[in-house]
């Protein structure tokens, strides 16, 4: 008897300290980066790749959760750097190319870049071997850090919980880290598509129509809008992290496939060749391939002010945005 009166009390304490514990949250953000220089040209695409606040890099090739106060990493497929399928980059450098957001510059250019770029690549980035620091015709290792001195970047932030971060970061470690690229069937935005159906099962698709099969940054980038419209309890917020003037006068948001072919000109001889081809391109533009993203209202962010990519809405609300600092920030996410 007296071990039931027991129970029951500790069962009632229980119950009574329930409402004041707080659920354990974490966050990620699928980055939408602009297309930049030579490809909003010739395959105005742009690039993708995924941020996780609480998982962080032991290696360029291996997650874990991060420590109080890091910033967490950005993960992304890369073509032709020693064979890896994906790398990790801290969050900052990624953007950047150094550790501490005031040292980076209001402006740039080439040489600033090359010299910022340089420096983290002999700090962090030699583990990777004789890797070419790569160009506008081929790529390197200089397309791991200093993304926003190339191309503005949208963040579409949506919450997550621990135990699917743990779980994804067990799945990545465990999983064969060797590159079989390809801009058809293994591009950067597939990677995207994969950690995201990781996390939301069934939901990221390949589609005949638009695109005839490829996909591609903003596809993936609208089918997690049309998600966050259905399930709210994803919270998700859109931010823009500007291009940093100088070495680009600007950048453009990604297109889909149908549409880049359309307007970089390439449909033309398609359309001397086969007008009827040509109308079935413009018309699969016009009624599937837009993928409509309203992104004017995106809140801009600043290396000094990152805090909103870092925290949660309910923490942002409680603690004001806070200046991130190297690897650490003043207000925990």
């Amino acid at each position: 008897m007296r071990f039931l009166r027991a129970m029951l009390f500790v069962l009632i304490g229980i119950a009574l300290a329930a409402p004041a514990c707080t659920v354990a949250h974490a966050q990620a953000a699928l980055f939408l980066e602009d297309s930049d220089s030579l490809s909003e040209v010739i395959s105005p695409l742009g690039h993708e790749s995924v941020y996780f606040t609480h998982i962080c890099a032991a290696s360029l090739t291996t997650l874990r959760r991060c420590g109080p106060g890091e910033p967490g990493v950005v993960i992304s497929r890369y073509r032709g750097l020693a064979g890896h399928d994906w790398l990790a980059i801290p969050l900052i450098p990624f953007l950047y190319s150094v550790e501490d957001p005031t040292a980076v510059p209001a402006h740039v250019d080439r040489e600033t870049v090359q010299n910022l770029r340089a420096r983290y690549h002999d700090a962090h980035l030699t583990g990777l071997g004789n890797v070419p620091e790569g160009g506008q015709f081929q790529r390197g290792w200089n397309q791991l850090v200093g993304a926003a001195y190339e191309r503005r970047i949208y963040a579409f932030r949506f919450q997550t919980t621990p135990a699917q971060d743990d779980a994804f970061i067990a799945y990545m470690n465990a999983g064969a880290n060797r590159s079989h690229f390809s801009i058809l069937f293994r591009n950067c935005a597939d990677f995207a598509g994969t950690v995201l159906d990781f996390y939301f099962p069934h939901t990221f698709h390949r589609h005949i129509a638009p695109d005839g099969g490829l996909v591609t940054p903003r596809q993936i980038a609208y089918e997690l809008t049309r998600y966050a419209r259905k399930h709210p309890e994803l919270q998700l917020t859109v931010l823009e992290i500007p291009l940093i003037p100088g070495l680009h006068h600007s950048s453009r948001v990604g297109k889909s496939a149908v549409e880049s072919f359309v307007v970089t000109g390439y449909i033309v001889p398609v359309a001397f060749l086969s007008p009827y081809a040509a109308g079935v391109l413009v018309a699969d533009f016009l009624v599937w391939g837009r993928y409509p993203l309203q992104l004017g209202q995106a809140q801009i962010l600043t290396p000094q002010t990152a805090a909103p990519l870092l925290a949660s809405p309910g923490t942002l609300a409680q603690n004001p945005p806070a200046t991130l600092r190297g690897h650490s920030v003043a207000t925990a996410p």
